[in-house]
């Protein structure tokens, strides 16, 4: 079955950096779009940026200039490089794609920007 695993979150200071992990099994990771989402409590789930088979990337202009979206096809890994963070950017940050017409999402990784 399709499982979608996040790492890398944890807390840092403003300004500071780190870089998320999506580690996809169950498909063909080569032939899927990937998708990074963020939610706070309270609030909708965010579209933070997405990948395309081709590597083509997208960002939401909240996060456009401070993240990079990349994929590794060797590894069916997709990673968002996160930098300039601010404590807006704290949410739980997931994985998702989608094969047909259902949604794949991970568990989620939190991130914790604060001094």
């Amino acid at each position: 079955q399709v499982q979608l695993v996040e790492s890398g979150g944890g807390l840092v200071q403003p300004g500071g950096s780190l870089r998320l992990s999506c580690a996809a099994s169950g498909l063909d990771f080569s032939a899927m779009s990937m998708s990074w989402y963020r939610q706070v409590p309270g609030k909708e789930r965010e579209w933070v940026a997405s990948i395309t088979v081709s590597g083509r990337p997208y960002l939401s202009v909240s996060v456009r200039g401070r993240f990079s979206i990349s994929r590794d096809s060797a590894q069916n890994t997709v990673y968002l490089q996160m930098g300039s963070l601010r404590p807006k950017d704290t949410a739980v940050y997931y994985c998702k794609t989608i094969l047909g017409s259902t949604d794949y999402w991970g568990q989620g990784t939190q991130v914790t920007v604060s001094s």
